[in-house]
């Protein structure tokens, strides 16, 4: 009772000295890790209706619950079970998910990775093993870490799960992904990742849950999945942080079904 209570004066003077910010936007909040008032109402939450396949949100009159499927998926079924993403990809969650990915503001990945964990609840229930989505050596030394590694981390802590962050291996380098169109990012995608050697075996019978910081194409992901699924794993689900709207094969965003 002594050593709490004792915690809890050092985080209140904490407070006092370095008053917790909001994460979004800097402001002061009561809570470190909170949002203010503002940032909380302009996030763009992804929430039911969405397609249990790939979570891009549906129209608000979509029917069939937590089971419906987009006409894209219905058409072209992704090589993972289901997907789920906290927010959706815009200027706002922009200023959580650039930070943690290129000026090693780390502190945003447990930010995120609670609003990961709501959103992905449902699948979270399944999972027994969480694996990120690998960076090629050469960006992981230039970065110092791999931002889904650190989400993965703070998922699996939370959750009691096994997280196992070297399980996929990029073998290649490959061109950045964001000027590409969607048939250019299969293309470059393709057998880049591997399961890597030390851990064969280790996700076999496995229901994993694959966790990156943002889901475009999903060409990154099915690259992943492919090689988790060749491995052994029973299923594969995939919790992002953030996800783009639907796009074609020319880039453009399909409207929401």
């Amino acid at each position: 009772m002594f050593f709490l209570s004792l915690a809890r004066l050092k985080r209140g003077l904490l407070n006092v000295l370095l008053p917790p910010t909001c994460s979004a936007c800097g402001e002061d909040v009561m809570t470190e890790g909170a949002f203010c008032a503002d940032c909380f109402r302009s996030a763009q939450r992804i929430v039911y209706p969405c397609c249990r396949r790939c979570g891009v949100p549906l129209d608000s009159e979509a029917a069939g619950g937590r089971d419906i499927v987009c006409t894209n998926c219905s058409a072209h079924p992704p090589v993972w079970r289901s997907a789920r993403a906290a927010f959706l990809y815009d200027d706002w969650s922009r200023r959580l998910i650039l930070p943690l990915k290129y000026s090693d503001h780390t502190e945003n990945a447990a930010v995120l990775a609670r609003q990961m964990i709501i959103a992905g609840y449902d699948i979270l229930s399944e999972t027994t093993v969480v694996v990120p989505v690998p960076l090629y050596r050469a960006r992981l030394r230039r970065r110092k870490y791999n931002q889904a590694a650190l989400l993965a981390r703070h998922i699996a802590s939370d959750r009691h799960l096994r997280c196992v962050v070297d399980g996929l291996k990029r073998v290649r380098s490959t061109h950045a992904l964001a000027r590409l169109s969607p048939a250019e990012r299969r293309n470059e995608m393709k057998h880049a990742v591997v399961m890597s050697e030390k851990r064969i075996g280790a996700l076999y019978g496995e229901s994993v849950l694959l966790v990156d910081d943002v889901l475009t194409t999903g060409a990154t992901a099915t690259a992943c999945v492919t090689a988790l699924l060749n491995a052994g794993a029973k299923n594969v689900d995939i919790l992002v942080a953030a996800r783009t709207g639907r796009v074609d094969e020319q880039g453009t965003p399909f409207l929401q079904e």
